[in-house]
């Protein structure tokens, strides 16, 4: 459907957020004649999102700028098992202490993405782990699992993927689709929840729910996904040399995220200030006419502006700041990412391959001697050219560190406890 008539999916066209919608003529009616409550469901696997995660949060947002009502349902339940879509082998367990931890880690990054209350158009957050935890297994096969057919189950590519692989798909990740989209219909009934959204691998999870739905008597339900975001060399977002780009401070620095949005590949910036940042279309088009080397001040505008939705305006212009400072006066910042090392281990003296892996500029001492002989690494700004190199506490500048630096924009600074 080309021209939407509701302010929200008309956003998420506009926008490049849209790959697949159940019924766009229904859904676009229902968001044009009501205000609509729709969610996203996240496990919590980890301390923190990532951001791939980003791409779900930021339709959240903009389904509460365009008066409707979001739901971000945290997995307290079904990260008890874990989602086994596209993956090789079965998730590790989680105790339940360890998944409680996880969505106070969570919790942090919808703060700054929503507005929370009691209100008509505040979000609420929901833990899936209140109905699911609750459930006696006989009542839910008699209930609900006599609406699955495993014939069907059997053909979703999240499932059909690992079984041609001949890797084992256990009992307990089979049901994990069953429980979301249980899910789906519970949120229907306690909050009038009529729209699940996620990214593309989530499509057959998503329509077991509006399926689920309309056999369990629910108003119609509806499903949105979004495409699977890779870079235009191909890559899948969200990988960096430090491992997962985090969303919560503790796991990935400001500056490393804001260096992250500043490397964008040039024919990416347009798509991801679109996504990724609530820029005007207008004043995004502005920057995509930039062209040479101008096309790194949209880069900049990306880096900052992200970087302020998910730590603050302050920690983003503190990161530009900084990396203004180092690249453009060539100063040294004193808000670079630093590692400490023990001040005994530096009057003996570190290896600069060993110092590059802990300051996680490389990720073994093989790679580091390659950036070196591809002549990549600078002490205190000054080119290494041997890899037996030894750093010692006479490499201390006046600030009391040692700033070692990967190429023109990766920096850390050492710093001796």
């Amino acid at each position: 459907m080309s021209a939407f008539k509701s302010d929200f999916l008309r956003v998420m066209s506009e926008r490049g957020f849209i790959h697949q919608i159940s019924d766009d003529a229904g859904l676009d009616q229902l968001f044009a004649r009501e205000t609509v409550t729709a969610y996203v469901g996240y496990d919590a696997t980890a301390t923190s999102l990532h951001i791939g995660n980003l791409i779900s949060a930021t339709m959240l947002y903009w389904l509460q700028e365009t008066g409707h009502r979001p739901i971000a349902l945290m997995g307290g339940g079904t990260s008890m098992i874990g989602d086994p879509s596209f993956r090789d082998d079965q998730r590790k367990l989680l105790t339940p202490e360890a998944i409680a931890t996880n969505i106070e880690g969570i919790k942090r990054i919808f703060d700054r993405v929503l507005r929370f209350g009691d209100g008509a158009g505040d979000a609420i957050m929901v833990n899936n782990a209140d109905w699911l935890m609750k459930l006696n297994y006989v009542e839910f096969l008699r209930d609900v699992g006599r609406h699955f057919s495993v014939n069907r189950m059997l053909t979703f590519d999240s499932v059909k993927l690992r079984l041609e692989r001949e890797q084992s798909l256990s009992f307990l990740e089979f049901n994990y689709m069953i429980l979301q989209g249980y899910d789906f219909v519970e949120l229907s009934r306690r909050y009038g929840c009529r729209l699940q959204m996620g990214g593309s691998d989530q499509w057959g999870n998503i329509i077991n729910g509006v399926d689920l739905g309309h056999r369990m008597g629910t108003p119609q339900l509806y499903a949105l996904t979004t495409p699977l975001l890779t870079t235009s060399s191909g890559a899948k977002m969200g990988k960096s040399a430090k491992g997962a780009v985090w969303l919560n401070g503790d796991l990935y620095s400001p500056y490393d995220f804001w260096q992250y949005w500043r490397n964008t590949e040039d024919a990416d910036v347009t798509r991801f200030l679109k996504i990724f940042t609530r820029l005007p279309l207008g004043e995004i088009a502005r920057l995509a006419a930039l062209g040479g080397s101008e096309i790194n001040e949209a880069k900049k505008v990306l880096a900052t502006e992200t970087t302020a939705i998910v730590h603050g305006r302050e920690a983003a212009d503190q990161a530009e700041e900084t990396a203004r400072k180092t690249f453009e006066e060539g100063a040294l910042a004193e808000t670079l990412p630093t590692v400490e090392v023990g001040k005994a281990d530096l009057e003996s003296g570190v290896g600069i391959l060993s110092l590059f892996v802990t300051a996680g500029l490389a990720a073994s001492n093989g790679e580091a001697r390659r950036h070196i002989r591809g002549g990549a690494v600078r002490l205190n700004d000054q080119s290494v050219s041997d890899d037996r190199r030894l750093v010692t506490l006479e490499d201390l500048g006046p600030e009391q560190v040692v700033k070692l630096s990967l190429g023109k924009k990766k920096h850390v600074l050492v710093r001796p406890v």
